[in-house]
Order: structure tokens, then C-alpha cells, then sequence
């Protein structure tokens, strides 16, 4: 018979679930990965056990993205987009792939480049030691590209991994399955009057697993200082009348809390407050974690209105009180915005590309067999089709790859 071959669109968690099942039935599978660094964004989530596991599903991440890239059944492609999709009897695929400025067979992930560019943000760091090469350029962000002023990362390397001309790659895949894996995208709080984008001291709740993973603490991005005060708010872009973004995200309040338990058990004089609409429940051990974290901090029912400056470095955060109906000022050192999840900003053409519908949300109608698709042979799976967490993609993920064996099955027969 055969070998088959599926094609997954996303190397998120989801797609590497995915890919790896599959791989596991000794079928072929190659992943098409936009970003340069695999793994989505659940990849720069922080572990936050504390003394005990805490079930966040951050290690499950790096798991997934190891069995992966160490799996010779499987073909990893980064920094790379699908352009068309076409299917005869199989699907053909036409994918272009960014430049590839950083040679992976050179680069011994020294880091000098990184640390010599003047331009912040145009050499990117990547979050997994399975990401090879560990660093990237940022066909944005890069002076050399954008008028050739700049060439000091090229200089300074010293395996000579660095070509600043290199040029796109028009690919070809074939497949007898694709599973669309893209996940979400977060959602921008800048049009919100919480000033994100303006104070340094406002982030997100990304930014925060980031901070922590990469540090261990909470700070100040203004000074680099431990945050004395911190604000957690919720339902930022969910549950929006306003946006039409009528849905929960589902995650963010086991996140947020799970975050701020790990605050509190290493800065344990840190003081901690959670604004929420509601606590949206998570996991079986949810109320023994949610009686613990209650002791820690400080849960108010409000969504705050706006956040102005304050002096000495503060943000003053105002809410409604719902006991006194009055409306209160606080003050905070750092304020992390819980973001909610959106469908990807090309999701519609990816539709239109894949014959799949979308919900009224914006994310791919859901079916049970896992494919909407006016076409035979197309599958979703993950966050794709909405919020889910990251045990509930890996979970999702399964399942598609089920229905995928079962249809390459049919096809054979």
C-alpha cells in the first residue's frame, strides 16, 4: 500500500498533538509553520507549579514540540505560508517560505548577533532548546533590509551563518489529508483605555507568562524592580458587546489566577488583586485551587474603566465598587491585561482557500468529525474552532487525528 501523507497547517500545540499522532501510525507528516520559532504561543507559557503541580499545561507544550522535531516521520516547516490549495484525487500545495537569514546548519546559537543588533526587536529569540537555530531576523525590523545601513550581525558572527540576501522559497507539498491547526490570535488591547502600548507598566497576560519564564519574577518593565502592587483584568476583548466578541476565552481566568499563585509564592509581600466579571471554572481540582488562591488575593468583582498615571511610577486603576456603588481609584505598580482569544487576522481567506465555513465568531464552524470543509479530506482542529486550553487542544487534536486514520483508511479500501 501506499504511504500516506497529511499536511498540517499550524505547529502549534495543537498541530504538533496532531502530527504526532499520526507519526505514531507511521504516517507521513509534514507541519507548515508561519513563525520561526514552532510551538504557538502556548510555547512562551511559564511553567506555574509552586509546591505543588498546578495544571497549567505549559510542559505538555514542550513535550509535544520534542516528540516532534525528534520524529523522522515527521518534516518541520517554519517561516512558512500556504499559498494555494488545490486536490485532484490528493491535495497539491503551493507554499512560499521566508528568507532564511540565519543558516541552521552554521549557527551554533552563540547568541553574538543578538546581542550586537542596535535595532530592538530585528533579532528574535527563540523560546525552546528545539528551536534551531534559536535565533531569527525579522524581515520588519531589520536595517539592512530595509536600506542596507546595517550589517553588524554579519560581521560579528563568527561561524559566518548570517546571509542578509537571501531570498524567498516558492515550495510544493502533496498530501492525502490537510488538518488546519493556525490556533488564534490575541486580542490587541490598544483600543481600550487601559493604556497598553503607552505605559510600560501595562502588559498582557502573554507578556506576563513571558516576563515570568524569562526572569522568575514580576517587574516593573519600567525600571526592572519588583512589582509591589499588581492588578489582574479580566475579560479584556471577551465578553464584549462593543467588539461583537460575545464569547469567554475560557482560559484566562485559570491562567491569570495560576499566574498570580506563582507571584505570591515567590514574592510572597507582592500584593495582588483580580478584577473579573466571573471566575470561569477550570479542571477538577478547581475548588480546592480556588479556596487556596482566595487566601492570596484579593478577588473584586468590577471591570475597571480606565487607568491613568500616578506618581512614582504608578498606575491609578478605577472600578465600581458593587457593594457601595461608588466609584473607586487604586493605585498599582503593574497591571496585566487578560486578553481574550480572536480568530486569526487571515482567517477568512484561509476559509475561503480550504472551503471550510466560519462561525458567526469569526473561528471555524465545528462538526463532530472535525471538518466543516465542502471538501473531502480537510480537517480543523485546536483553537481554531475557538478558546480551548491547552490540555483541551492536545484533546482535540486526538480526536482529528482519529478521524484522519479512519479516512485515509477509506481512502485505501
Amino acid at each position: 500500500m501506499t504511504a500516506k501523507k497529511v499536511l498540517v497547517i499550524g505547529g502549534g500545540v495543537a498541530g504538533l498533538a496532531a502530527a504526532s499522532e499520526l507519526a505514531d501510525l507511521d504516517i507521513d507528516v509534514e507541519i507548515v509553520e508561519q513563525s520561526d520559532f514552532p510551538g504557538g504561543h502556548a510555547i512562551q507559557y511559564t511553567c506555574k507549579a509552586t509546591d505543588q503541580c498546578v495544571k497549567c499545561g505549559a510542559c505538555m507544550v514542550e513535550e509535544k514540540l520534542d516528540r516532534v522535531v525528534n520524529n523522522p516521520k515527521i518534516k518541520m516547516m517554519s517561516g512558512t505560508r500556504v499559498q494555494n490549495v488545490s486536490k485532484s484525487e490528493d491535495f497539491s500545495v503551493s507554499l512560499l517560505k521566508k528568507p532564511v537569514f540565519i543558516n541552521p546548519e552554521k549557527c551554533s546559537n552563540c547568541g553574538i548577533c543578538f546581542e550586537k543588533c542596535p535595532e530592538k526587536g530585528a533579532v528574535l529569540k527563540g523560546f525552546s532548546r528545539n528551536h534551531v537555530p534559536f535565533y531569527a531576523i525579522s524581515g520588519e525590523k531589520c536595517r539592512y533590509l530595509k536600506d542596507q545601513s546595517c550589517t553588524i550581525c554579519r560581521e560579528a558572527c563568527p561561524e559566518g551563518a548570517i546571509d542578509l540576501d537571501a531570498g524567498e522559497t516558492t515550495l510544493s507539498a502533496h498530501a492525502n489529508a490537510v488538518i488546519l491547526a493556525t490556533g488564534f490570535k490575541p486580542f490587541d488591547p490598544v483600543s481600550k483605555p487601559y493604556g497598553y502600548g503607552k505605559f510600560k507598566n501595562v502588559v498582557t497576560n502573554l507578556d506576563m507568562e513571558r516576563m515570568l519564564r524569562r526572569d522568575g519574577r514580576a517587574i516593573k518593565p519600567s525600571n526592572g524592580v519588583e512589582a509591589d502592587r499588581i492588578a489582574f483584568i479580566q475579560c479584556v476583548g471577551s465578553r464584549d458587546a462593543k467588539l461583537n466578541h460575545l464569547w469567554c476565552s475560557k482560559v484566562c481566568c485559570g491562567s491569570a489566577l495560576r499566574m498570580a499563585g506563582l507571584v505570591k509564592a515567590r514574592q510572597p509581600e507582592t500584593q495582588i488583586t483580580f478584577f473579573y466579571m466571573d471566575v470561569q471554572t477550570f479542571g477538577r481540582d478547581f475548588d480546592e485551587f480556588y479556596a487556596k488562591i482566595q487566601k492570596d488575593v484579593r478577588l473584586i468583582r468590577a471591570i475597571p474603566g480606565d487607568i491613568y498615571p500616578a506618581g512614582n511610577d504608578q498606575l491609578q486603576v478605577t472600578f465600581l465598587d458593587n457593594t457601595s456603588s461608588e466609584t473607586l481609584q487604586e493605585e498599582f505598580d503593574l497591571v496585566v491585561l487578560s486578553v481574550g482569544m480572536t480568530p486569526c487576522q487571515d482567517m477568512q481567506e484561509t476559509a475561503e482557500t480550504l472551503k471550510l465555513q466560519l462561525a458567526e465568531t469569526g473561528f471555524v464552524e465545528q462538526a463532530d468529525k472535525g471538518s466543516l470543509s465542502a471538501e473531502k479530506g480537510i480537517f480543523t482542529t485546536g483553537s481554531v474552532t475557538g478558546p480551548m486550553s491547552i490540555p483541551e487542544s492536545i484533546a482535540s487534536a486526538g480526536k482529528t487525528a482519529f478521524e484522519v486514520t479512519k479516512y485515509l483508511g477509506n481512502m485505501a479500501s
